[in-house]
């Protein structure tokens, strides 16, 4: 079996069915003795350049390892879904379980908030400390 990596883009229409939608195509990597290694939800997010007067879309990431003949199938099922606007597949070497640049830089800035909250909390009971 071989690994790939497979960005798609749904709908931003189709923002209640976007769960849905990715169930499907994670259990037809599964039902075709596949496996999911990574699945990001990049969330709602704006393109690049507008694709069918669109100008953003919901993007996810999935790592996958499957068998060639189903990553043919699993094509062209993203071709033939109108709620998938762009979806691109890479072959990779190996399987890829570390989260994304994107993952990575959300959770810094997350952790960055958490601790400008706190060094604020702090300065603030320390200022009604100081004038009681």
């Amino acid at each position: 079996m071989r690994h790939y990596e497979v960005v798609f883009m749904i709908h931003p229409d189709q923002s209640e069915k976007v769960l849905s939608i990715v169930e499907q195509y994670t259990s037809y990597v599964k039902k075709s003795k596949g496996k999911v290694h990574r699945l990001e939800d990049w969330r709602r997010r704006q393109l690049a350049y507008p694709i069918n007067n669109l100008h953003k879309a919901h993007y996810f990431l999935l790592n996958i390892e499957i068998p060639r003949e189903a990553i043919k199938e699993l094509e062209n099922n993203f071709r033939l879904n109108d709620m998938i606007i762009r979806s691109m597949i890479t072959r990779v070497k190996n399987a890829i379980i570390e989260p994304s640049c994107i993952i990575k830089i959300k959770d810094e800035r997350r952790n960055n908030k958490r601790e400008d909250l706190i060094d604020n909390e702090t300065n603030i009971s320390d200022i009604e400390d100081s004038e009681e």
